[in-house]
């Protein structure tokens, strides 16, 4: 399956409580995701909290944008990647 780099912007931020209430939001997302064929592995999200860094598995972008549409979610700009590490040559 192809995996994506998803870039979001917040305006005023991405405000998801840690607690048992951030946790469901993170479910549903995750399960409406789901629904489309797209997995959402993890996200890095910068110290302002402004900008979200989502690595995504999927289709196709047409999935993954339908996917953040279902869910609310802003994209500003999906790139599909593949890994490199240090171990790649060995």
């Amino acid at each position: 399956m192809p995996r994506y780099i998803v870039e979001r912007t917040f305006p005023d931020g991405l405000a998801i409580p840690v607690n048992d209430e951030g946790a469901a939001v993170c479910m549903r997302v995750a399960d409406t995701n789901g629904e489309l064929g797209v997995t959402w592995i993890h996200s890095y999200v910068s110290e302002d909290k402004k900008r979200t860094y989502c690595v995504y598995d999927g289709p196709n972008p047409e999935a993954i944008r339908k996917a953040a549409e279902r869910n609310g979610l802003p994209i500003d700009r999906i790139t599909r990647v593949t890994v490199l590490d240090p171990y790649f040559f060995k």
